[in-house]
């Protein structure tokens, strides 16, 4: 049995990455990692947002079937579950409250940090001086001030909103020295690449010549997802900016995740690298990912080193087939609940399209698109229907709904299928205030 190491990233589209052809250079580990592995130029997300995207990455299935992606149904298998039976040591860390132990993403998983169970560094340093300093003291308030200099993001504590990236490094790495003889599996999710984007000033100076500080970010942010239509050119080109330099920053913790994983563990680990979706900077008259399925919010980079192949594989992906893979390479019994099919070398993968699925229980408002090579279909929960012809139009700029009958009736028969098969059925799951306050944070209405 293999190591395994999975890398996810929130909110990176696949087009800011250089080995999927951006002209800036953000992403130089994952670029040296990809010229020695697999590249998959077309996996696509099933999900425009976290929650409708890695039910498929951690338990390879629709985000709608098995009572929705709210809660982790026992009819799910986790990819931390099938490996723990395998025999391995299990690791999750992220803190991304709607992956946390309260819907079900600790399942399989020995040790397990959502920044919620156990709170940060920071959080516990903050509650250690609040416990033993007197609040009326000089020192408590000089304390506090500093912390809330170092800590503020969008007007909330770092740690409240997300945990930064070196500090999800350095509890990964932690972890990893603990370990003993393997097998062993560590899944890190990184937040940073989600806005707001504040990445440390030594990586915006990568792409300008001034760096904005946080206060700044913070407006540009509020801006963005309020006022899309006001942002200026140059504002516009801050926005981007900030997010090249997050990716930036997250790329360096990445080379220090693997480079601190293979000098402390005895045998060369499977390491695979993807994105739970992508961006939006205008592409379609909005910032952030709302519930859509534009290209740029679900073409996902998608790497994956075993030590052996490399090369680049252009045949469509989705997201559903990383686990199946991650299983293979680990020679475990893949779960009969997995609905993807394995990626590795000599496996029978042979996908021609990507269902992706959104919906609001509350407002009984279900969305679907269906990705192949060459069209892009969509409905809308009202019925509303849009076809976009890829070959001639990779914008998806205009609507050829009523300019393809026969197309656009066989993918409304495919989605009909899809839908009566994932049916209707929601599970939900308690959310407190705490982690409703977090979540509204990042910009989420929970």
């Amino acid at each position: 049995m293999t190591d395994i190491v999975l890398v996810t990233v929130d909110s990176l589209r696949a087009d800011h990455v250089g080995c999927y052809g951006y002209h800036r250079e953000t992403t130089p580990t994952i670029d040296d990692l990809a010229a020695e592995s697999r590249r998959f130029t077309n996996a696509f997300s099933h999900g425009c947002s976290t929650r409708p995207s890695f039910p498929s990455i951690l338990t390879s299935s629709y985000a709608l079937g098995h009572g929705g992606f709210h809660q982790l149904s026992a009819d799910r298998t986790t990819l931390a579950e099938s490996l723990s039976e395998a025999g391995y040591e299990t690791a999750g860390l992220h803190s991304n409250l709607y992956l946390s132990a309260d819907f079900g993403y600790d399942r399989g998983f020995d040790r397990f940090y959502d920044s919620k169970s156990d709170p940060s560094l920071l959080a516990r340093a903050r509650q250690a001086i609040k416990t033993h300093v007197d609040n009326d003291s000089q020192i408590y308030q000089f304390l506090q001030t500093a912390f809330n200099a170092t800590e503020r993001r969008a007007g909330v504590e770092l740690g409240s909103a997300y945990v930064s990236a070196d500090e999800m490094t350095d509890m990964a790495l932690e972890w990893a020295e603990e370990m003993g003889d393997g097998p062993r599996f560590l899944w890190v999710h990184y937040m940073d690449v989600h806005h707001p984007y504040t990445p440390p000033a030594q990586y915006q100076r990568q792409f300008r010549d001034d760096s904005v500080d946080d206060e700044r970010a913070i407006r540009l942010r509020r801006k963005m997802l309020e006022d899309p239509e006001g942002v200026t050119d140059e504002e516009f080109e801050a926005i981007v900016d900030l997010y090249d330099a997050e990716i930036a920053f997250m790329d360096a913790e990445v080379d220090r995740l693997l480079t601190g994983v293979r000098d402390t563990w005895d045998s060369e680990p499977v390491v695979a690298f993807t994105a739970d979706h992508g961006e939006e900077f205008l592409d379609h008259g909005q910032f952030s990912h709302a519930a859509t399925f534009y290209d740029e919010v679900l073409h996902v980079p998608l790497v994956v080193d075993d030590g052996e192949t490399g090369g680049k594989v252009d045949g469509m992906v989705g997201l559903l087939d990383l686990a199946p893979t991650l299983v293979d390479y680990a020679d475990a019994p893949t779960p009969a609940a997995f609905q993807g099919t394995s990626l590795a070398p000599g496996s029978d993968h042979d996908r021609n399209r990507v269902i992706a699925e959104w919906a609001d229980y509350d407002e009984d408002d279900r969305r679907f698109g269906l990705r192949t090579t060459d069209w892009k279909y969509v409905r809308m929960e009202d019925g509303e229907e849009r076809l976009f012809d890829l070959t001639d139009d990779p914008d998806e700029t205009r609507n050829v709904a009523g300019d393809y009958p026969d197309v656009r009736a066989d993918f409304a028969e495919q989605i009909n299928d899809h839908a009566q098969r994932v049916g209707t059925e929601a599970v939900t799951a308690e959310m407190d205030e705490q982690v409703a306050q977090r979540l509204r944070d990042l910009g989420y209405q929970e």
